[in-house]
């Protein structure tokens, strides 16, 4: 009689490619890449943290109602992005805007969402941050932690009979591990052969509860191991490791119809959200130590300067610019016309109910009665 242990002896190695100074480590094979994707990889990742500084000053001052930052993860956005197809359906969680932002997503539509303008493709019925962009592959983003996974196993399972050249691509974090709809989708992606790609941000922390409370396992690649699922883990905060990664996981995932979880480790190096104080429950040394020495935006740029690809005056140039484009795209946000009242009611049904219409007026009803407490130039 033999039980199995409840733990390995030994941990599934990390997979990297640089090291911590930005330095290839000897006998690692990785994809090479271009001058040109390399730098476009870097001005994506410096870009998502000037958006990251300028969206969170601005939900600080009350001009949006809510942000939620990228910072530490900025590898995992840019990376896995860069490693994909354009063809390929994003099923985001909700600190991916990297994805959108390498596909041609602009700082205007970043800036027409958060302030839910006329312009903005959810047409102001989604909270700041929650993308969507049909023409970007990218499905609107969740709140409900999740629940994007059984989806993104479907829409793979429906490439498959489709006989697509293509494969569906989820993000989640750590916290989605401890949730049913991930233990299903893995189940139901290996039963069912789906070309479905898992990346888990295991960024250490579901808001405030560390991944010590969640589970006893080594992490989550075991876990995709226990349901067939074929697994890696990668240094979240290596451009280069992810890349690779990534683009290994998709030509499996289609040549072979197969689904690929990727565990990337990384840390939350900002607070979960600006609903959040993250100093409650780490120390504030840690965060810096985390986004000073362990960022991979800096990492990738040791790189790419010892390849002689980027230079301090690129980096001034390109963060002034960047910096000048949102603001200028902020302004315009802000000023643009609201989404019309009809567009609360639209949307749902091909041909809208009487109890929707009933709705509708009721709300005018209001408005015209207690005018004091809307803004004069609300569109009706």
């Amino acid at each position: 009689m033999k039980f199995i242990p409840q733990s390995s002896t030994e941990r599934i190695r990390c997979y990297r490619v640089l090291d911590d100074n930005g330095q290839p480590i000897t006998n690692r094979n990785f994809v090479q890449i271009s001058e040109e994707v390399a730098v476009k990889m870097y001005s994506d990742m410096a870009t998502l943290q000037v958006m990251d500084t300028i969206f969170y000053e601005a939900q600080r001052q009350g001009r949006i109602s809510f942000y939620l930052t990228t910072i530490g993860e900025e590898a995992i956005n840019i990376a896995s992005a860069a490693a994909l197809h354009f063809d390929d359906l994003i099923f985001p969680q909700y600190r991916e805007p990297g994805v959108l932002l390498w596909r041609g997503f602009t700082l205007q539509e970043f800036a027409n969402q958060c302030f839910g303008n006329k312009a903005d493709y959810g047409k102001g019925r989604q909270m700041p941050i929650h993308y969507g962009s049909s023409k970007h592959n990218y499905i609107t983003v969740s709140s409900t932690v999740a629940t994007q996974l059984p989806h993104a196993v479907g829409a793979a399972y429906a490439l498959k009979m489709d006989g697509r050249d293509a494969c569906t691509v989820t993000y989640f974090g750590d916290g989605g591990t401890s949730e049913g709809d991930f233990h299903a989708a893995l189940n139901f992606a290996a039963v069912m052969e789906a070309p479905v790609i898992f990346i888990c941000r295991n960024n250490g922390w579901a808001i405030s509860t560390p991944v010590s409370d969640q589970f006893r396992s080594d992490g989550i690649a075991v876990r995709g191991q226990a349901y067939g699922v074929g697994s890696i883990r990668v240094d979240g905060n290596d451009a280069l490791a992810m890349f690779s990664a990534v683009e290994a996981a998709r030509r499996i995932a289609i040549d072979e119809q197969r689904p690929i979880l990727i565990e990337a480790l990384t840390y939350r190096a900002g607070h979960h959200s600006t609903s959040d104080d993250s100093t409650k429950y780490r120390p504030a040394e840690e965060i810096e130590w985390w986004r000073i020495e362990q960022d991979p935006v800096s990492r990738f740029r040791k790189w790419i300067e010892s390849n002689g690809w980027w230079s301090d005056e690129a980096e001034s140039k390109h963060r002034t610019t960047i910096r000048k484009q949102l603001l200028d795209a902020i302004q315009v946000a802000e000023t643009s016309e609201k989404p019309p009242i009809t567009e609360l009611f639209a949307d749902v049904y091909d041909v809208p109910p009487s109890n929707l219409f009933e709705q509708e007026r009721s709300l005018r009803e209001t408005m015209n009665r207690h005018p004091q407490d809307f803004p004069s130039d609300f569109p009706f």
